[in-house]
């Protein structure tokens, strides 16, 4: 079997494994902690894949390039790379054919190969092969360049065009994180606007903690963000252009607003507005006209709307019927009904760049779940469950999501976390402080 098939196998067959283990009576959450065995067992084996460290006239910055597509790759869950100490061909060259029979003796079945260079002008460019090592035939080549002081980009640039060409699925790890920095006492934190790489690196703070901030979103062209700021005592949402630090009111309203998220051109936030008597409705604003248009109107609450990919439905949160349950309704208010039909409340719904899937946090029993069913309320499943878990939000290509974990104690805080389709391959994302309340990016290039 060819590496190109054998890893279209395993990627398709990670999903099937765990829409088939749900059904099993009894499974329950993370009794499979890592991916392992044959796909005969019901699991599924990472890939063993080699990446040596990179060539280079910086040959430091060429080895710190490799370990980033390294890491990237290896936190995917979808390979394994091979420990450098046994590889018998030191690569001197990129443009020269391996020597396949030494990889295939150390059960490699991909390699990577790259050299970095000083592109000039204050930039590094770096050029990459992907090679079958049972095939023994070259997969993918290409060239990238960035400035210098991004140079971390080029390993997630590599890395993700390794995930594409050997899973057939596009990569997403040369994207941001945005999210709510908090520090201080657990009774009186102090909570700022952050971005970070989707690794948790080069963190950098866009508000100074003046002000409690709430649901920052992405705009599609990643230039923009909208989030919920308490300004003179009420919340109010706001749009920051992330190059200028500038931001602007999307609307002087005379009530709260909150939950705020684009539209999928970049032309509309949707978001929920309060009411005197303590409930709230969707509302949708032209960011061009300003003109906002009411969306729902019940006796609950309404908030935590999200579009479809296509901008043609919406999902929302609402207790109109007694209990926080998922509703869907076309993007002009139209066809509203209830999706999700198990016990528990549901919150935070947000709909999967593919479409196929709706993101949720449920409450019951005393545990918040993160799961997900499909748009018209089926398939339900639950990904991971804990003391408190809110927040899901996608990985561009829908096959992975953040969430955040509140832990105990007085000396707890929320963290980070990273989790596969699948349930599987749940990982911690490392930042400087506690954080919350993640959104991810699109893909940068």
């Amino acid at each position: 079997m060819t590496l190109k098939v054998r890893l279209k196998r395993l990627f398709s067959v990670a999903t099937l494994v765990a829409a088939c283990v749900w059904l099993v009576p009894g499974f329950a959450p993370g009794a499979m902690a890592q991916l392992k065995g044959t796909q005969t067992e019901g699991t599924i084996a990472p890939i063993p894949i080699a990446i040596p460290s990179f060539l280079g006239d910086d040959q430091q910055l060429a080895s710190n390039i490799a370990a980033v597509v390294e890491a990237d790759l290896e936190r995917s869950g979808l390979f394994r790379p091979l420990d450098h100490q046994s590889f018998l061909e030191q690569v001197r060259d990129v443009n020269a054919a391996p020597r396949f029979g030494d990889w295939r003796s150390i059960q490699a079945d991909a390699l990577v190969v790259g050299r970095v260079v000083n592109a000039g002008d204050g930039k590094v460019g770096a050029e990459f092969r992907v090679w079958d090592v049972a095939g023994g035939k070259q997969l993918a080549g290409q060239r990238f360049s960035t400035a210098a002081r991004n140079w971390r980009r080029i390993g997630h640039l590599i890395a993700d065009s390794v995930y594409e060409r050997l899973t057939g699925e596009k990569g997403y790890f040369d994207t941001r994180i945005v999210y709510v920095d908090e520090t201080g006492p657990k009774e009186k934190r102090i909570k700022r606007l952050a971005i970070m790489d989707q690794d948790g690196a080069n963190v950098r703070l866009l508000t100074q903690g003046q002000e409690l901030v709430l649901t920052p979103r992405f705009s599609p062209t990643n230039q923009e963000i909208t989030y919920m700021s308490y300004t003179s005592g009420e919340p109010k949402v706001f749009i920051m252009n992330l190059e200028t630090g500038r931001r602007e009111l999307v609307g002087d309203f005379p009530n709260m607003t909150f939950a705020p998220r684009f539209s999928p051109d970049g032309q509309r936030v949707i978001m929920s507005l309060g009411r005197p008597d303590g409930g709230s409705d969707i509302y949708e604003m032209d960011l061009r006209s300003r003109q906002p248009r009411r969306l729902t109107q019940s006796n609950g609450i309404d908030t935590s709307p999200s579009y479809s990919p296509d901008g043609g439905q919406v999902v929302f949160e609402s207790d109109r019927s007694g209990r926080q349950q998922l509703w869907v309704m076309n993007s002009d208010g139209s066809n509203q009904r209830p999706i999700s039909m198990g016990d528990g409340s549901y919150s935070t719904p947000v709909w999967s760049p593919r479409g196929d899937y709706i993101a949720f946090t449920k409450q019951t029993g005393g545990e918040f779940i993160i799961g997900v069913m499909k748009p018209d309320g089926s398939g339900e499943r639950t990904l991971t469950e804990g003391f408190h878990n809110e927040g899901p939000t996608w990985a561009p290509n829908g096959r992975v999501l953040m969430f955040f974990r509140e832990s105990q104690g007085g000396n707890g805080g929320p963290r980070i976390f990273s989790v596969d389709i699948t349930g599987y391959n749940e990982r911690k994302v490392d930042t400087p402080a506690f954080a919350s309340d993640p959104a991810w990016s699109p893909l940068l290039n």
